[in-house]
């Protein structure tokens, strides 16, 4: 099953860590909607949303990757699927072709919440290790982000890239 990713899932060791099978499938575009920090995450925290605009101008850009159905359940735990995240099909634009995906979506929303640093490293290493157009990846770097107030959390986020 296909499934879109914006934000950290697109780190290929992010998202690998949930689900062992996921395999990259291609980069691509979700028209009319735009990337935010603005979902209430359970840590006091803001995580991304693909919000929809319905202005065929706005376009958020992700990664789409392959992943076996009997692991959907744990990435749903991972997300939170029913208290902060929704599920939804998606068309996405793939240079000519056209691609269906299914991809989370946020439910709960706090526009006064900033992301953590680990989080928006986790964006960050995806968006870059995935070749995301250099604006686009300027814009995620220009978002404001915080210390967590658990600064052993942060080194345990960023381990996996061998880093703290």
């Amino acid at each position: 099953m296909f499934c879109f990713t914006y934000g950290s899932n697109m780190s290929r060791r992010r998202l690998q860590a949930r689900v062992p099978s996921a395999r990259f499938v291609a980069v691509a575009e979700l028209p009319a909607h735009r990337l935010r920090f603005h979902k209430s995450a359970g840590d006091g925290s803001a995580k991304c949303n693909a919000e929809e605009t319905g202005n065929p101008e706005d376009r958020v850009i992700g990664v789409v990757y392959e992943i076996d159905e009997g692991e959907k359940p744990e990435l749903d735990r991972h997300e939170a699927l029913g208290f902060g995240y929704d599920e939804k099909q998606v068309e996405l634009a793939t240079g000519s072709e056209r691609l269906q995906a299914w991809m989370y979506y946020a439910t709960r929303i706090n526009n006064a919440l900033k992301p953590f640093h680990w989080y928006k490293d986790h964006v960050l290493i995806g968006a870059r290790e995935n070749g995301l157009p250099a604006e686009y990846v300027a814009q995620i770097e220009a978002v404001e982000s915080i210390d967590d107030p658990k600064p052993e959390r942060h080194g345990r986020e960023l381990s996996i890239y061998g880093k703290s």
